[in-house]
């Protein structure tokens, strides 16, 4: 029986405690609506509404936070990377996150190999710093970039590793621990001699040692006959650490205890050599159950470092959403796959025992059924795909949806195949079709996610009777009820199933020893709240159904949808690579990541009586989140299930500004493609005017600019003007020749040498090229700042000039990566219904792939040189840069591309007032470090108007070329081999001289230049 009190989160003075903490703590103390909703929810089905939030910016600041709690009563949660996936990391406290600021690797002990590090450091980020002395901490979960160690510690995480080094339980050597009472120590292993010297000493110490000692006596048959004898038990508390036999080790016994008995401060952990050499074997089978009966004989025959499994399911959703489709491509036939990893000394050594195991199973490297590789960087994209499982399965492609629940239980590995076969016969009887089944199957864990109907009354029923009745059959096993993610609430309520009344008991009485007041994330493990309590949907969820203007097709039509995307795998916290969440990497604050917007999106959509967000569209904390989201796209690609981030933005901004004073920067920026179409008018008056540092000032003000921005130079002579000068016959649009090159604002008014350079590239590839005189747009800038009815007018136009081309099926080809991914994306959601944008969308092209595509024959130049590449966030997400790859290489470029994130100008965000210095963080982040270390005489290459600037104006000495451009003076034989940079043509700033002496002639122009502005705006549909 449970000996924990009851708490009451209620009874806290919240105002008192809130004071305390900004009196006492150094720290991020925050007690607001949408600080709180951002933390509402894990990984997981549940939710609960934090008391407060709080960011230590000490490890010693943290302890204060828990002292000052504790002063008051109120509830503590320790939070890591909030990837729990059980319900750990949600409830009704203070949530302490220690991500931000504690991120310490204190020491480093190479021939002990062994580290001390604080609680908030990410896995990656420690193992990158142990990389010199050739060590890494050895449990390696599928969340690795963002998972922190605090976190690993309270779940006790595994992952794929776990296979040759174990538990996060078995690579930890001590503790230090702070209970909530106020008692802090280190504990570890603990001889006899030593817990009598603790004894001796009395007080709070010797009275938690005396108890464990009570509790490991007591209760010593019980957890020996109790706990099941399979490598991956992780659900309740590890008492077997207190055994004789284990050396009464306090810190392995709290490792996995969810932050329900201590709080963590910092921990030592024991290390492990990174192997030089791996190889990857993969065995194909007919089905998921005949892999599982192969464990066991694959174990017999080797020790492999990994031994994971996918199943055809997955592989097939993998092809449905188009992802890992080169890592699918190299598996061997069959329906379902082993991967077995080796690692060693030498490459001969390792490649022997794959091939050792092949013949005790009788198989060979030329079966059809077997692949076989020694290639690192081909076994990391294998092993991804089977990483990814949580991402490709939460949102199949038939919009089901799916949900953990059952997602991690553990059975000894030689009766996998078996139980394998019970649980999908579970799955028929509740009707659960086609759940995939995946996992780490050399430790016998095996994960999936299930359709479970968590919306209605009926359906959480059924989800209620299934978890039970998995219990049973795991246990019917000899297995655990988890095998890697923990009990939190999702399994707590089940324990007495696996353990038996007196094993809970002695769990109860465990946490009365550490935590009598029960303060200490309650309602976790033990006396759990129920396992369909606090569900973030449930049957008494009703979120609202808002119009929107974008469609979400791959939404079902809903904003609602849309937004639950997210289900919490926090790919958006990772620190390097790929694009997302350049936001998030500058500020580490959990509100600018893609799933801290998410979550505030959806306390926004309300359904909860405790929601955060009361206002709607109306509401600032949302409007304040989505501030500082770059609108990269990034998430689209990067996140495992597709949030688009950027769209939902706009879509916030354009209900939010309804009928209200917009920020100056949306009239400025937002207008831009107006603005510079006036520019013909004078634009030489314009750039002096733009950059004389009075009028400069007072401008950027006016317009909602950073004061450190530069304003780009309009040029003197656009992409259309030299177009209409050529005096060439316009291309038929129906001859095969022709195709028509999109005139984006800025390849026409600000770089005009990239047009033209694309159309020397293309006329020397065969073909015509024509160019709308007419003015079109495909209405970025307004996208991008939520002004959709004017974006949808403006594409209408646009639609309407480009007609005769769309029913010719002419190519249309793109220059500017992010108008471009406009007509691929934003263009065919904001306007489904519309059959000239599915044309549209299926007409245009990149320059590369155009040229790589369709361009039959034709040989680029041979520029022979090296380049530094960096690709725009649009493309990376939308388009790709495949056919840029391939165009470089025909093109005989050596082109490293980068992959440091995201430039961080990102369109208008980099330009608006309030913004500079998180976009000059995200740059300084690797894109431009990257620029500076390229050689000298190397090409730099951007496609993106937003990176080249960023270049520019980010302190490098250098500038970016288009790839028409570098393809365009190749065919000149005008490529210089030093200072490259200084090929971009591009308007250069005019000296105080000529400022002055163009301000001269100002007067003359001012009157006329008002009166066609205004003109212009009055006929805005001309120009829009």
């Amino acid at each position: 029986m449970s000996r924990t009190v009851p708490y009451d989160a209620s009874a806290v003075d919240v105002a008192g405690l809130e004071a305390a903490l900004r009196e006492s703590v150094d720290a991020e103390i925050r007690f607001d609506a949408g600080s709180r909703g951002a933390y509402v929810t894990d990984g997981s089905n549940y939710r609960q509404v934090p008391l407060a939030v709080v960011v230590p910016r000490s490890v010693e600041a943290g302890a204060q936070v828990v002292e000052a709690c504790a002063r008051f009563g109120a509830p503590v949660l320790s939070r890591g990377g909030g990837t729990s996936l059980a319900g750990q990391s949600t409830n009704t406290a203070v949530v302490i996150d220690w991500s931000k600021y504690c991120h310490t690797l204190v020491s480093v002990d190479p021939d002990a190999r062994t580290c001390v590090v604080e609680p908030g450091i990410v896995l990656d980020e420690l193992n990158r710093r142990l990389s010199d002395h050739g060590l890494q901490f050895g449990p390696k979960p599928s969340t690795h970039s963002h998972c922190t160690l605090g976190g690993m510690i309270g779940n006790n995480s595994c992952g794929a590793s776990a296979q040759a080094y174990g538990k996060t339980v078995d690579n930890v050597r001590r503790l230090e621990i702070l209970t909530y009472d106020g008692l802090r120590m280190w504990v570890g292993p603990t001889s006899k001699a030593e817990r009598a010297r603790i004894a001796a000493e009395g007080g709070r110490k010797a009275e938690i040692y005396d108890g464990l000692e009570r509790i490991a006596t007591e209760y010593l048959a019980d957890i020996r006959r109790g706990y099941p004898k399979i490598p991956r038990r992780v659900s309740g508390y590890n008492l077997d650490s207190l055994l004789p036999e284990n050396g009464f080790d306090v810190a392995r016994t709290l490792v996995g205890s969810e932050g329900t008995l201590v709080t963590v401060l910092r921990a030592e952990l024991e290390l492990v050599p990174v192997p030089p050499y791996q190889s990857l074997l993969v065995l194909g089978y007919d089905d998921i159950c005949q892999a599982g009966d192969d464990v066991s004989r694959v174990l017999e025959h080797c020790s492999p470092s990994q031994l994971e499994a996918l199943d055809g399911r997955m592989a097939q959703l993998m092809r449905e959403e188009g992802a890992y489709l080169e890592s699918l491509n190299a598996l061997p036939e069959g329906d379902s796959w082993l991967l077995v990893l080796y690692s060693g000394d030498s490459q001969d050594d390792v490649d022997e025992q794959a091939h050792a195991l092949l013949r005790a199973v009788g198989r060979s490297e030329k079966d059809p059924d077997v692949a076989f590789s020694d290639n690192p960087e081909r076994e990391q994209k294998m092993l991804k795909a089977r990483e990814a499982g949580l991402g490709v399965t939460a949102r199949p492609p038939d919009d089901r949806e799916t949900w953990e629940g059952w997602e991690d239980s553990a059975v000894p590995p030689e009766r996998l195949g078996d139980y394998l076969r019970d649980l999908k016969q579970l799955f028929g009887e509740f009707g659960y079709d086609h759940p995939s089944l995946y996992g780490h199957f050399g430790q016998g864990c095996v994960h999936t996610r299930i359709p479970f109907a968590l919306k209605t009354g009926e359906g959480v029923a059924d989800f209620r009777r299934f978890v039970e009745r998995a219990a049973d059959l795991v246990v019917s096993y000899d297995g655990s009820l988890s095998g890697e993610h923990g009990d939190g609430q999702a399994r707590g309520e089940l324990l007495t199933r696996m353990f038996g009344e007196r094993l809970v008991t002695a769990f109860g009485e465990l946490k009365t020893l550490f935590d009598p007041g029960n303060r200490m994330n309650p309602g976790k493990v033990v006396d759990p709240n129920p396992v369909d309590g606090q569900l973030r949907l449930g049957p008494s969820w009703r979120p609202a159904t808002p119009e929107t203007h974008f469609g979400y097709p791959e939404d079902e039509h809903s904003f609602t949808r849309a937004v639950m995307r997210c289900v919490g795998i926090g790919n958006c916290r990772s620190h390097e690579g790929g694009v997302m969440c350049p936001s998030y990497r500058a500020t580490r604050e959990e509100e600018h990541s893609t799933r801290g917007r998410a979550r505030l999106l959806f306390e926004m959509l309300g359904g909860h009586a405790d929601s955060t967000i009361t206002d709607g569209w109306r509401s600032t904390e949302v409007r304040d989140a989505l501030d500082l989201c770059l609108a990269c796209k990034g998430c689209k690609s990067d996140c495992p299930v597709g949030v688009d981030m950027a769209t939902y933005k706009a879509e916030f901004l354009s209900h939010h500004y309804a009928g209200r004073i917009r920020p100056a920067a949306h009239y400025s920026m937002g207008w831009l493609p107006v603005w510079a179409r006036l520019s013909r008018l004078a634009p030489s008056l314009v750039n002096t005017l733009l950059h004389t540092p009075g009028l400069a000032r007072a401008g950027k003000r006016l317009a909602g600019v950073a004061e450190a921005r530069q304003a780009p130079l309009f040029a003197k002579q656009s992409f259309l003007q030299w177009y209409k000068a050529r005096d060439v016959e316009e291309p038929d649009p129906a001859d095969p020749r022709t195709v028509l090159l999109w005139p984006d604002t800025f390849s026409t008014y600000f770089h005009p040498s990239i047009a033209i350079s694309a159309v020397r590239v293309l006329e020397d590839a065969g073909f015509r090229v024509a160019v709308p005189t007419t003015p079109v747009c495909c209405g970025l800038t307004w996208i991008s700042t939520g002004q959709l009815t004017v974006a949808e007018k403006v594409l209408r136009r646009t639609l309407d000039v480009l007609g005769p081309y769309l029913e010719a099926s002419t190519p249309i080809i793109g220059l500017e990566p992010s108008c471009t991914a406009v007509f691929r994306a934003d263009a065919p959601e904001l306007m489904p219904a519309d059959q000239d944008v599915k044309r549209l969308a299926g007409q245009v092209r990149t320059f590369a792939e155009h040229l790589v595509h369709h361009a039959p024959g034709w040989q680029p130049p041979q520029l022979a040189r090296q380049a530094t590449v960096q690709t725009h966030c649009h493309q990376h997400a939308i388009m790709k840069f495949d056919a840029d790859r391939e165009l470089m290489r025909r093109a005989h470029l050596d082109a490293d591309v980068l992959d440091e994130g995201c430039c961080g100008l990102a369109g208008n965000f980099g330009f608006e007032r309030g913004h500079h210095e998180v976009s000059m963080a995200v740059a300084e982040q690797g894109f431009l470090p990257a620029v500076r270390a390229a050689a000298p005489d190397s090409l730099l290459l951007a496609d993106g108007f937003s990176c080249r600037t960023q270049m520019e104006q980010g302190d490098t000495g250098r500038r970016a070329l288009h790839l028409a451009e570098a393809l365009a003076l190749g065919l000149e034989g005008s490529l210089p081999s030093d200072h490259p940079e200084r090929l971009a043509e591009r308007p250069a700033h005019p000296t105080r001289a000529a400022r002055w002496a163009t301000i001269a002639g100002a007067a003359a122009l001012t009157a006329t230049a008002a009166t066609a502005a205004g003109r212009a705006l009055r006929q805005r549909p001309h120009l829009t």
